[in-house]
């Protein structure tokens, strides 16, 4: 029997997709290098948020051989209508997934590795105890690798925060994705707060753990929630921001509204850095794990830099 990839959005109208501007066009891939690590990550039966997602960035990043790992399965039990992960029943848990990701996070020699995974609310902890076992295994193969996960929100689920804290990766990052009068129509599944809370908890548990959260815009936001948005996660003491034009996978989805321009994205940044935040980036382009390694590095460089300034 044919599974429709998402069933629940069969019966949304067609939203037309528009033509992008200029500045969001991406070359397709082609380097051997991309070829190599579609093929690793084949071999390993490892999901790819690079693939599922429809990123706009996976050649550039699979070139340099950076790829971030998508656990827990392909089928997320929710349905958001920005995402083009497949939603539905979800996949059995594989029990050798944690090694498999350590395998490829040391075959590709990654300095620093983004995990990910789909929401799984079927799951009595949500997936957290899952990511902690993939924490553990990437540092038992990779021990010099830097580890960033993203996480689902782990709403009413209780104690699944503390489990992946507990297991010390160097980033924890949490989607915000919109403004909060967006949530019914773009996260239906999610609440606000409820994801705010969790990265309030994260920095409760560990106040030394980076914490990071991005925002797609085009999606109907004004700039002022955009702003208020800013403020609710300085408040939560986040570390870093993300900010990304949104992008319609198919008619099915929500509709892109606006096509952010660069010099709007620049603006966001700068009042975001006005804000406190230790790094701001914001552009058409960018994504949550998109130069994370990088990123991760300029992070930690800029929390040394306001430790040395306050003495």
């Amino acid at each position: 029997m044919t599974t429709l990839r998402h069933p629940e959005k069969a019966h949304r109208p067609d939203n037309p997709i528009q033509r992008k501007p200029e500045w969001i066009r991406v070359r397709a891939p082609v380097s051997r290098e991309y070829q190599e690590t579609r093929e690793l990550m084949r071999r390993l039966k490892l999901n790819t948020v690079c693939e599922e997602a429809a990123c706009p960035n996976i050649g550039e990043c699979w070139a340099k051989k950076h790829a971030t790992v998508m656990i827990l399965g392909s089928v997320c039990t929710r349905a958001c209508s920005f995402c083009n992960v497949a939603t539905g029943r979800p996949d059995q848990l594989d029990p050798h997934e944690p090694e498999h990701v350590a395998e490829a996070v040391a075959k590709m020699g990654l300095a620093h590795v983004v995990v990910t995974s789909v929401d799984r609310d079927d799951l009595d902890d949500g997936g957290a105890g899952h990511f902690a076992r993939v924490i553990r295994a990437i540092r038992g193969q990779a021990p010099g690798t830097t580890i960033e996960v993203l996480t689902p929100d782990f709403l009413r689920k209780d104690g699944a925060i503390e489990t992946v804290v507990e297991a010390g990766p160097d980033v924890y990052n949490h989607n915000l994705e919109t403004v909060p009068r967006l949530y019914p129509e773009v996260r239906p599944g999610a609440r606000y707060f409820a994801s705010l809370r969790l990265l309030d908890r994260v920095k409760e548990l560990n106040p030394t753990m980076f914490t990071k959260s991005g925002l797609m815009v085009g999606l109907g936001e004004g700039r002022e929630e955009i702003h208020q948005v800013m403020d609710d996660l300085r408040a939560a003491d986040v570390d870093f921001l993300t900010i990304g034009q949104y992008l319609q996978p198919t008619p099915k989805h929500h509709a892109v509204l606006s096509f952010v321009t660069p010099a709007e994205f620049d603006t966001y940044r700068q009042v975001a850095t006005g804000k406190g935040f230790l790094l701001v980036s914001a552009s058409p382009l960018t994504r949550s794990s998109h130069h994370a390694g990088e990123d991760f590095a300029r992070l930690r460089a800029a929390r040394q830099a306001r430790l040395a300034a306050a003495e």
